[in-house]
């Protein structure tokens, strides 16, 4: 079994915790925990014939640029997963932002953007025609990490990519 360091980037609030939860657990909760430094975790992933991957998620504490501690997190890793809340289209700008500055140590890293909250998608800010542009260059999901929607595609999306 092969495994793979994945890092998750994004603004305070995004829901990068919420993400890892509801993929590598399950589950959900509405108490919000600012993650402090990284928090790591990991799960296996069947890909339908393929080798089963283990992906080590690294939950990186929420910022809109890298600083020193945040681009020692992401040395090997293989895989990116930037998020932004669909609520907050500055959230997205960081995203992007971060997806810059990371390709300078990680130039050839797998890549996802995530646009989370979709359970709440009467409030979003992010235009469905900004969505549109940005999928012809990077892998763009709509998740909930309260319902779950989405979040298993993003995930496999990565691991599909980083399987041989």
């Amino acid at each position: 079994m092969r495994t793979h360091k994945l890092c998750m980037l994004g603004d305070f609030g995004v829901g990068k915790t919420s993400l890892v939860a509801r993929f590598v657990r399950s589950t959900f909760s509405a108490k919000y925990l600012t993650t402090v430094g990284v928090k790591v975790d990991s799960k296996e992933v069947a890909l339908p014939g393929r080798e089963v991957l283990k992906l080590v998620v690294w939950d990186i504490a929420g910022r809109g640029a890298l600083d020193a501690p945040s681009e020692n997190y992401l040395r090997g890793a293989s895989a990116l997963l930037l998020v932004a809340d669909g609520t907050r289209e500055a959230s997205l700008a960081s995203a992007l932002n971060l997806l810059e500055q990371s390709r300078r140590s990680l130039p050839h890293a797998a890549v996802a953007l995530v646009v989370n909250k979709l359970d709440l998608i009467d409030r979003w800010e992010v235009a469905p025609a900004t969505l549109a542009e940005l999928r012809r260059s990077l892998p763009v999901f709509e998740t909930s990490a309260l319902s779950g929607d989405g979040v298993e595609a993003a995930f496999a999306d990565l691991a599909a990519r980083l399987a041989p």
